[in-house]
């Protein structure tokens, strides 16, 4: 049935459930596992791009901008590695051979294309749930998966009470700020 599989991952709350489900399909159908984590400006927790002027008031300070965003960089670089480090032994220790990469760019493009690249069978990718004017703005990586994977999807979707505790937080937060 399938072979090989790619795991779409990032470190929302969404990706242990998507491990899981990609992790029992392998199991099922003997397949090999590639973990996939975008390294991309839209994810949860990636640093802010420093802003540069053309005015140069303060001589240095767009250099120390860098420098700190580019040590945020490789601190969000690491957290993703340690997360496909930890996805990857968890599967090998289930006895699934599985491998990882990390790659720089659009979520839903790098997906596809390494897909067609490895040959996988399936994407399994999470979905958090936006719709309306945030898909519009921010873009839905599964549902460009979706309509341009050359392979079968499985969306694993954000269950509703995640959903609710989510807007809570967004809630508190901006209540708190006021």
């Amino acid at each position: 049935m399938f072979k090989k599989i790619l795991v779409a991952l990032d470190r929302s709350e969404v990706a242990q459930k998507v491990f899981e489900q990609a992790l029992g399909l392998a199991k099922l159908t003997e397949a090999n596992l590639m973990l996939l984590h975008v390294l991309s400006p839209e994810e949860e927790g990636s640093p802010y791009v420093p802003m540069v002027s053309n005015f140069d008031y303060y001589p240095g300070l767009s250099s120390q901008s860098f420098e700190l965003y580019q040590k945020e960089w490789d601190a969000f670089k690491n957290r993703g590695i340690e997360m496909l480090q930890s996805f990857c032994a968890q599967a090998n220790t289930a006895g699934i051979t599985t491998e990882f990469t990390q790659n720089l760019g659009n979520p839903g493009r790098i997906t596809c294309d390494l897909a067609r690249s490895y040959g996988a069978d399936l994407i399994v990718i999470g979905r958090r749930g936006r719709s309306g004017l945030t898909e519009l703005f921010l873009g839905s990586v599964s549902n460009y998966v979706l309509h341009h994977a050359t392979c079968s999807v499985h969306i694993v979707n954000l269950s509703v009470s995640a959903k609710t505790d989510e807007l809570i937080k967004e809630t508190t937060s901006v209540s708190s700020v006021n």
